[in-house]
């Protein structure tokens, strides 16, 4: 029986908008091109939040951040950590017999909750941009992996194109991160597509042209493995999945829920399935893990330990569709923190027309990522007159409301805000329940009546007994605090 193979390859900070199989600009990702031309391009694929090492885990686990304690950025003084009870993909395709693996950027923990069997580079010191290094040492693992008759489950998670921290305005293009492998492509300012949801100026065009230039490494490493891949004799039992982990290092995007953050590039390559399909089945992150264990035939493990069942399904049985499916209809996601001092709990859930946010602390002005306050584009885009965001003023992207309500069809930059309006009341009202609905079987202690979180009362059933009331409003009315007179939430 051939092995079920499975190389995954993860982008840092790519967006949909930057690839030329998603309407990008021409040849600057011929590699992922080739791949979405051979496999299946899912156009409504969703992270189910906006930061790094949180996207990794809901990847890792088929859980949501808030299942599995990995609220925010791990390493550093953020120190964010997968609870040790959860089951993650290196340790279930461990107890599988595979050969696992994971080449560069890790950047989710503790160790011993994601055992993958090999670990290179980041072990030793370090992420890498040399494209071409990566690449050799996938071929390695490839190698390795035949000669021990073993099926594998190879992760790559790739640095670029992530902002260079402790720059402004650099992507690690600098000697050394470009091999003789890889051809170096200069852009220039005025080469670069500026996307909606940011302004069009020098500065966002210059850290364009450099954010231009990292995606086009990415994208040539991209390629070696893919040969590395074929040249092994392996490529035809291979499942190959791309995909990123948040939207583009940029304001309006990285670390928000807004679709410029969340609504990525997915391009997944079965053996045997037709190539060049068009998916556009909404499908979340949490269904990756789902999906890689029911293509290799051990989908009865759908479970995340202590933090329930998976919320994701395997996307198998409807790679082929090329018309929206019953049941594919909604994605939900969850942030909390990107830095330890980014706290912004928010919640969304997204249908095919419409888009719902609940801001849990609302009345905290959102707060930047370190990369994104120190931003040359930043500077430009506080400087400008008007201060907006494409079309976003600054000042609403900052001091946001407790909901947000869009109509993806009328405004897909969600800039309108519906919330308010009479005429959208039942449909808010019905987003509102579903998404709450949804927090409590995640069990999201996020899901707030009367600033408190509710889930932590309900856990103790000698509050309900005592007569316990909590008004039935999200926030905590200093105005108004009494409990007598009000709808109850009822716990």
């Amino acid at each position: 029986m051939a092995p079920k193979n499975i190389l995954v390859l993860i982008a840092d900070d790519l967006g949909r908008e930057q690839m030329s199989c998603y309407g990008g600009p021409t040849s600057l990702t011929p590699n992922l091109d080739g791949l979405a031309a051979s496999g299946t391009r899912f156009t409504n694929a969703f992270a189910s939040t906006a930061s790094c090492s949180g996207s990794r885990t809901t990847i890792y686990t088929g859980l949501h951040t808030h299942q599995t304690g990995s609220y925010g950025l791990v390493g550093e003084m953020n120190g964010f950590q997968t609870l040790p009870q959860i089951v993650t993909a290196p340790k279930l395709f461990n107890d599988l017999g595979y050969k696992t693996g994971i080449i560069n950027k890790v950047h989710v923990g503790p160790p011993d909750v994601y055992p993958w069997s090999v670990r290179t580079i980041e072990e030793r010191g370090g992420e890498s941009r040399d494209g071409a290094m990566i690449a050799a040492r996938a071929s390695q693992f490839l190698s390795d992996a035949k000669a021990e008759a073993k099926p594998f489950f190879l992760t790559i998670g790739y640095t670029d194109p992530h902002r260079a921290l402790g720059t402004r305005g650099g992507f690690g293009n600098v000697e050394g991160n470009h091999s003789p492998l890889l051809h170096d492509r200069v852009f220039k300012p005025d080469e670069v597509q500026v996307p909606p949801f940011l302004s069009d100026l020098p500065e966002v065009r210059q850290e364009l042209a450099e954010y231009y230039r990292a995606i086009h490494r990415l994208d040539q490493s991209i390629g070696l493995v893919l040969s590395a891949l074929e040249k092994s004799g392996l490529g035809q039992d291979t499942l190959v999945l791309f995909l990123s982990d948040n939207g583009p290092p940029f304001i309006n995007s990285k670390t928000t829920l807004y679709d410029a953050g969340i609504h990525l590039p997915f391009l997944l390559r079965i053996p045997g399935a037709t190539p060049g399909a068009v998916n556009p089945n909404l499908i979340s992150y949490v269904d990756v893990l789902p999906t890689l264990l029911a293509y290799a035939g051990h989908d009865d493990l759908n479970t995340g330990a202590a933090a329930g069942p998976r919320r994701g399904r395997s996307i198998l049985p409807i790679l082929s569709s090329r018309a929206e499916e019953e049941g594919w209809t909604e994605v939900y996601g969850s942030h909390t923190f990107h830095e330890v001092t980014n706290y912004w709990p928010t919640r969304y859930l997204r249908t095919g027309r419409w888009k719902y946010h609940r801001n849990v602390c609302w009345k905290l002005d959102f707060p930047f990522a370190m990369d994104l306050y120190a931003s040359l584009s930043f500077e430009g885009i506080r400087n400008s007159t008007p201060p907006v965001i494409g079309q976003r003023s600054l000042k609403s992207y900052i001091q946001r409301p407790a909901e947000e309500l869009y109509d993806l069809e009328a405004d897909p930059l969600e800039v309108n805000n519906l919330a308010a309006d009479p005429a959208h009341k039942e449909v808010l009202v019905g987003l509102r329940a579903r998404l709450e609905n949804w927090q409590e079987e995640t069990r999201d202690l996020w899901l707030w009546r009367d600033g408190t979180a509710v889930r932590r009362y309900r856990n103790w059933e000698g509050y309900g007994r005592e007569g316990l009331t909590i008004p039935d409003r999200f926030d905590f009315d200093v105005e108004s605090p009494g409990t007598k007179g009000v709808g109850i939430y009822e716990l």
